[in-house]
């Protein structure tokens, strides 16, 4: 029944029952600086009128206008401002905006907005800038959201050093991971795909939260994480850029990437990657690596064809990683028969990307999507052990067109297959003989996305999507998004939707090995289905010739079927079943950026979270999921940009742990509860004209979370459980970095 409003709506609201108001003419183009390098945040406005808008962060904007509006004037702090004569019958303008005068010289510079949040976009979307990702460390994916409120990056268990993502409450898994909008990172991966994603390469991160787009599938349950990469044919592309850095716990980092003009429409880069931790760590001196040791060697090779009508877009990886943890000897002993975690991973990934555009006035278009993957790990945990080789080809063609200003339709057909071939053990019995299991599941789709903006402060964006899987037969995904500007003061937005997602539980779990704890498989495991509901409000309020941004939200996720974790209904079990009874989220944020004084800016947000699932009967409150967030970011650039100061403070807050058991002596095998903690982290970064340094600590608070391994002292027993981790097991790092880049426009 919740379908059936949405589709009416749709229908309702679809080229054939809209009306196009022809009189509502716009002015679209983009601003770049004199190095053709994009200008986000610059002023534009008709000369004598209130009518105005400020570029996004690619430098790309949309003005309406008028027949009276001719005269258009652009302005950013640091440049000269420039009033451009439009005429009437323009619809697309590239502005060039020229640095300001040495005054008494002191060089006025802009500061570039390095987190924002899309004002024009119809999703609730947060763009993370290579600049942000600059603020800290940002070795990898998974260290890329230090500064950003939405999104928690936690430890799955304390000993092989899988990672997770958070958002709206609820693990990685219900966030679709794309890369250059490509679906990426399932099944196998999802535990350690944040590792493989090196810092240096990313150009972006856009952050969708709550319903997104039917265009990219139907698995984005609580919103999309999509990585955009540097580009050969992007004209702020360097000839050659390099990273290295070393930290305190002896990881040792080297990124370079190369790009090459081969024509005005051909190009090539080539990026690689090596990491190293050198040593192991045991801080608590339970006898268990803090830290896994972690060799890995990552290349990339992409090419683009960018022609008048034709794009082409191709691209090769491969990764080797090695991990290594277990139990560590001290003071020279030696171990008889240590209980050790070895995984071997092998991936390869190829995309080809091909568009041709038959109109560009109303950006009609056809494109061609096909990428494939082949992820191979054998990894063993003590006896146990878990060997699988997952197969994915995806395919989307995709179909596009502007009827007019006001109406948008997108429409296309996609094809995905997934094959798990799996080899494992669940048991330390090394006499049991492997299980052998493969998993198999075609999908087959199309959608159609219609877009109505009948004025600049109102958006409504409706997607309906069929899939067919061979597994769970056919499905239906609505979705539904408004954005509504009342004035330039202030966006409201809505949405809702639908999603699913086929769970591989061994693939996405195999961390859970590393514990004592019995695996338990239902039969029969459902596709899991929910939906999600969001609204949020932006204002954004003049202070002292400054924006104060202020920004509130809260989503709600529904889960219809869902696959539980079930850690609660026996201690010494792990059980994996569907969902009977109610599964929820309840998340509500706060934020508000300030920029006090030139240079410097503050950001402050505070986040709720409740989640709860149904387990025979109990309506529990999830484990290991804080109960709220606090985060404070300052950042601080002196006027020449030779320095920039960056802090973060995080307070996290407490929560459940798994349901504990009594031990002989009546006591708990481990607390009910954990409480909050604060973490700290700076950095200071000198820079130079083609390189800078930068030096900073992460963890300065040194918070450790005692004895996240039970039964450390008996891995082989049955109380040992590395699973239960809530905090960071590793206090203080530092570590040190440099950078260069040889600009292509020099």
């Amino acid at each position: 029944m919740k379908v059936l409003p949405l589709i009416i709506i749709l229908l309702y609201l679809s080229p054939f029952h809209a009306k196009a108001d022809t009189g509502n003419r716009t002015l679209s183009g983009s601003v770049t600086d004199a190095n053709g390098e994009a200008l986000p945040g610059v002023n534009l406005i008709w000369l004598g009128t209130t009518t105005g808008t400020t570029t996004d962060l690619s430098g790309a904007f949309e003005l309406k206008r008028t027949d009276r509006d001719q005269q258009l004037v652009v302005s950013c702090i640091g440049f000269t401002t420039d009033t451009l004569a439009i005429a009437p019958e323009q619809e697309y303008i590239d502005i060039i905006l020229q640095e300001g005068m040495e005054l008494q010289e002191v060089n006025v510079v802009a500061r570039k907005i390095t987190l924002q949040k899309l004002r024009n976009s119809v999703m609730n979307t947060d763009m993370i800038s290579k600049d942000e990702l600059f603020r800290a460390a940002c070795c990898n994916l998974g260290e890329s959201f230090v500064t950003n409120p939405s999104v928690d990056v936690n430890y799955s268990d304390a000993a092989t050093g899988a990672k997770q993502i958070r958002l709206l409450g609820l693990s990685g898994t219900y966030v679709q991971l794309l890369t250059e909008n490509i679906p990426n990172f399932r099944g196998a991966s999802a535990a350690y795909g944040l590792g493989y994603v090196p810092g240096p390469w990313m150009q972006s991160i856009q952050v969708s939260k709550g319903t997104s787009s039917v265009k990219n599938g139907y698995e984005a349950l609580t919103g999309q994480i999509n990585i955009e990469f540097k580009k050969p044919q992007s004209p702020e592309a360097d000839w050659v850029s390099a990273n290295l850095f070393a930290s305190t716990t002896s990881r040792y980092e080297a990124n370079a990437d190369a790009s090459v003009k081969l024509s005005d429409k051909w190009s090539t880069m080539l990026l690689a990657h090596y990491e190293n931790e050198t040593k192991t760590h045991d801080a608590n001196d339970d006898g268990f690596a803090d830290i896994p040791q972690v060799k890995q060697y990552n290349l990339f090779n992409r090419w683009a064809y960018m022609g008048d009508n034709y794009i082409f877009q191709a691209g090769i990886k491969a990764l080797d990683e090695k991990r290594t943890s277990g139990q560590v000897a001290h003071g020279g002993h030696t171990l008889s028969n240590p209980y050790l975690i070895h995984m071997n991973t092998d991936r390869y990934e190829a995309f080809v990307k091909q568009a041709y555009v038959f109109d560009k006035e109303h950006n009609t278009n056809l494109a061609l999507i096909t990428a494939a993957t082949i992820h191979e790990m054998d990894a063993s945990y003590g006896h146990k052990r878990y060997n699988v080789d997952q197969q994915n080809a995806y395919a989307s063609l995709i179909f596009e067109t502007d009827f007019t200003e006001q109406h948008t339709l997108s429409t296309g057909l996609s094809f995905n297959y997934d094959r798990y071939d799996q080899d494992y053990r669940l048991s330390n019995d090394a006499a049991e003989a492997l299980t052998r299991q493969v998993d198999k599941e075609a999908v087959t789709g199309g959608y159609a996305q219609y877009t109505y903006k009948p004025t600049d402060k109102l958006t409504l964006m409706m997607g309906l999507r069929g899939d067919y899987s061979n597994v769970y037969g056919f499905f239906v995904t609505p979705r539904a998004n408004v954005r509504y500007a009342p004035s330039d003061l202030i966006t409201l937005r809505a949405s809702a939707g639908k999603g699913y997602r086929t769970n591989h539980v061994l693939a996405e779990n195999n961390f859970l090995l590393a514990s004592s704890r019995t695996v338990r498989i239902a039969d029969d495991l459902k596709q899991e289905e929910a939906w999600n509901y969001g609204a949020s409000i932006a204002t954004y309020i003049p202070i002292a010739g400054k924006t104060l941004n202020l920004n509130a939200e809260y989503y709600y996720t529904d889960f219809v079927h869902q696959v539980v974790v079930d850690m609660d209904s026996n201690p010494h079990e792990v059980a994996f079943t569907n969902l009977d009874g109610r599964s929820f989220s309840h998340v509500f944020q706060v934020e508000a950026t300030y920029p006090f004084f030139d240079g410097f800016s503050l950001m402050a947000a505070w986040r709720m979270t409740k989640v709860k699932n149904e387990i025979n009967g109990i309506l529990y409150e999830k484990s290991l999921t804080g109960k709220y967030k606090g985060l404070i970011t300052a950042s601080y650039k002196t006027p020449l940009n030779k320095w920039q100061f960056d802090v973060t403070w995080q307070q996290n807050g407490g929560g459940r742990m798994p349901t504990p058991y009594q031990l002989a002596d009546g006591a708990l095998s481990w607390s009910e509860r954990y409480g909050s903690f604060a973490q700290l982290s700076m950095q200071v970064t000198r820079n130079f004209r083609h390189w800078s340094v930068y030096v900073g600590g992460e963890n300065l608070t040194n918070f450790k979370q005692e004895n996240p391994i039970v039964g450390a002292d008996n891995p082989w027993g049955d109380t040992f459980d590395a699973t239960m981790v809530w905090g960071p097991m590793h206090g203080a790092k530092g570590y040190i970095g440099i950078r260069f880049n040889w600009p292509r426009n020099e």
